[in-house]
């Protein structure tokens, strides 16, 4: 009888058939478990011009060569010989919700260990070791850390593609009878080619990421049969991974889950590791880089954190620009001291300053990067990455230090020491502006995929060092989300980009996959740094409202009124925070019309966020009809509050102001059917909803 092993429970599991030679076989994915039945051993034929035995055609990591003409996830080769794989022998060890199958290949020298992990959140996951038991190299072109099934039929994909500063920007697009690729060869997870996807097929739908911050590669290839196999790995540069006898390749970790609810639980619960262990509420920030770029005059920064902290904000980042000669961002990255132009008796002062308004201290480092003009490249020209005979390109004036060299690493991380030791930093904002092009190491062979590994370990060194510290993945915005950096830090920074009316995209496209909290959102000057854009501060503030909320801009250019309104709204986000924060609370609803809406339920209150984007097409706005995780409290209801007190509609009747004052209850199953029929808001404009269960008697 078949051996099965399952994953998973309820809805969203998975179920494999063992076989003796070849790859585990898919019996059902993102379904409930299969039991053991005679029905799974029966053998599938093929057409005359097929193999004289069974072929599966859907199989987890399928090697090729032996009969399967797919897409193979796992290739390699011994000096051009072994290239073929047949793994037989499979055993299976479980130990609690972690599954681990193993098996060889007696004749290639070859072993293998697929670790799969049920999470408490409905996530799967999956991880390959491919193991050299030969006594020569093996050349290891390809190994996916993971394989997911999709059924057959029509096919949806959504994906996220995007530049710097317009990040996760979602495509839809029906799959053909090809192959889908996707890879990415920018060293790190990129602006345009996020790791994450979501299927749908069948009245399926499911989403597939991977934790991996370098190059990577997913492949979704269809099989004989019309089901389509979803492969994620890294892509490695040629010749890049060679094992000797005895070493072993171990992939990144790849996950799926039903929903974004699954995903979110996930980061929540297990992937983001606090200090403490639990997340503290996150501080309203000011991060001072568009408030002042280079220009670090002690003054004007105590004055500004005095302002901060009036305003409530609670966390100072001080970004780029306090260190030796950096002036502008040509120069000495890699010379971490403290500037004594600008800061004679060192940062300590303005460290002081800040802890002593009662908000907590954050610095900006790239410790990966050195600029060619800086005192440390002009004495180690070769720690950084390049290619003997090829000319040292640079980026944003920047190149890579080659972190895989131990003693590089150890500089790197005795300056970030240095300053996070003789400071009360709570916080640091890891930057890495630019794509990693030759990464070549001294012994001439390509180091992407090192690199990025030995960034990690750079990260858990610091993080071991000084555990009470935060760490924020900031990558020109965007360019490392994924849940490999996610399992080293606690916040991103989403995008360079500070314009509200972008930011509603690329926040709604980065939810997918990343909780609220973890995503950084600012408001920022008008007219915007980078857009030039006018916007109204409310439209600003409710944008970030429901995220790691903080501010970019120099508060001592705010006018009083101004001061007053953002004031307000930081009071706001603090009130709403444990509910905005909580888990399993936050929904979001597809855009209709540029109408974006997103918020917060419990049985207690309910925070909806309305933003329009561009103007609308219709001549009305259709009635927000609310999600069934918001009306499954049911009851009945009222608006509250409303943010800003005068939203700007376009018009609005007596009886929607009603509705809006809260002279008007109503049972909140029905907003979920006939919908809120609320006003219509101009372009570039936004609203927060307040709702509490109605008890006859009028608050306000």
């Amino acid at each position: 009888m078949t051996d099965i092993v399952t994953i998973g429970s309820g809805d969203f599991a998975l179920s494999l058939r063992l076989p003796e030679t070849g790859m585990p076989e898919f019996l059902a994915f993102g379904r409930p478990p299969v039991a053991t039945d005679p029905l799974f051993d029966i053998e599938r034929s093929s057409r005359v011009n097929g193999m004289d035995v069974a072929v599966p055609s859907a199989v987890l990591l399928p090697t090729g060569g032996m009969g399967f003409f797919g897409w193979p996830a796992i290739t390699g080769h011994r000096a051009g010989r072994d290239f073929i794989l047949a793994f037989s022998g499979w055993s299976v060890a479980r130990d609690g919700k972690q599954t681990v199958l193993s098996a060889s290949d007696a004749v290639a020298r070859i072993g293998i260990a697929i670790t799969l992990t049920e999470h408490a959140s409905g996530v799967l996951s999956i991880a390959t070791r491919l193991s050299n038991t030969g006594n020569t190299d093996y050349q290891l072109d390809r190994c996916m850390a993971a394989s997911f099934l999709a059924p057959s039929g029509e096919t949806t994909l959504t994906s996220f593609t995007g530049i710097w500063g317009r990040e996760f920007q979602t495509r839809r697009e029906p799959l053909g009878n090809g192959l889908w690729m996707q890879e990415s060869r920018r060293g790190r997870t990129s602006h345009d080619r996020f790791p994450m996807l979501f299927i749908e097929a069948d009245g399926q739908r499911f989403g597939v990421t991977l934790g991996w911050s370098g190059n990577h590669q997913i492949a979704i290839d269809r099989t004989d049969d019309g089901q389509r196999l979803i492969h994620l790995g890294e892509l490695f540069e040629p010749g890049e991974t060679i094992l000797a006898p005895g070493e072993s390749y171990q992939s990144p970790i790849a996950y799926a889950g039903p929903d974004s609810e699954a995903f979110h639980a996930f980061v929540r619960s297990e992937l983001v590791h606090w200090p403490g262990g639990s997340m503290s509420p996150r501080p309203v920030t000011l991060n001072t880089w568009e408030g002042n770029y280079f220009d670090h005059r002690m003054g004007s920064l105590k004055a500004q954190a005095d302002a901060a902290a009036a305003l409530g904000i609670e966390r100072f980042v001080l970004d780029d620009g306090w260190f030796v000669k950096r002036d502008d961002d040509t120069t000495s990255l890699g010379d971490w001291d403290i500037d004594p132009r600008k800061y004679p008796d060192g940062l300590k002062p303005l460290v002081d300053h800040v802890t002593g308004l009662g908000m907590q201290f954050g610095i900006w480092f790239e410790p990966e990067m050195v600029n060619p003009v800086s005192d440390l490249f002009v004495a180690h020209p070769d720690w950084a990455l390049q290619v003997e005979g090829r000319p040292l390109l640079t980026s944003r004036n920047q190149l890579v230090l080659d972190l895989t060299r131990p003693e590089i690493s150890d500089y790197v991380f005795s300056k970030i020491d240095a300053v996070l030791s003789g400071h009360a930093v709570s916080y640091v904002k890891w930057d890495m502006n630019r794509d990693l092009t030759h990464a070549g190491g001294r012994d001439g062979k390509a180091k992407t995929t090192a690199q990025t590994r030995a960034v990690y370990a750079l990260m858990d060194r610091v993080r071991a060092a000084h555990p009470a510290v935060e760490i924020e993945s900031c990558a020109s915005g965007g360019g490392r989300i994924d849940y490999g950096a996610l399992a080293r830090t606690h916040r991103v920074w989403t995008s360079d980009c500070t314009d509200a009316l972008e930011r509603l995209e690329i926040q709604r496209g980065a939810s997918l996959f990343v909780p609220p909290e973890i995503l950084g959102s600012h408001i920022s000057a008008s007219p915007n740094h980078q857009t030039h854009r006018l916007h109204s501060l409310g439209f600003r503030a409710l944008v970030a409202m429901a995220y790691h909320f903080g501010v970019e801009l120099n508060p001592l250019e705010l006018s009083a009124e101004e001061r007053d309104e953002l004031a307000l709204y930081i009071e706001a986000h603090k009130r709403l925070r444990p509910l905005l924060h909580a888990p399993d609370a936050n929904f979001r609803l597809e855009p209709i019309d540029g109408r974006y809406v997103w918020g917060a339920a419990s049985a207690e209150k309910i925070v909806a966020i309305i933003a329009q984007g561009p103007q609308m097409v219709g001549e009305q706005p259709a009635p927000l009809r609310l999600p069934e995780q918001v009306t499954r409290f049911g009851g009945t209801w009222r608006i509250e509050t409303i943010l800003p007190e005068r939203p700007d509609f376009v018009r609005i009747s007596e009886g929607q102001q009603r509705l809006l004052s809260g002279e008007i209850a109503f049972n909140l199953a029905n907003t979920g059917s006939a919908g809120l029929p609320l006003p219509m808001l101009r372009p570039e404009s936004a609203m927060l909803l307040e709702l509490t269960p109605y008890n006859g008697r009028q608050t306000r």
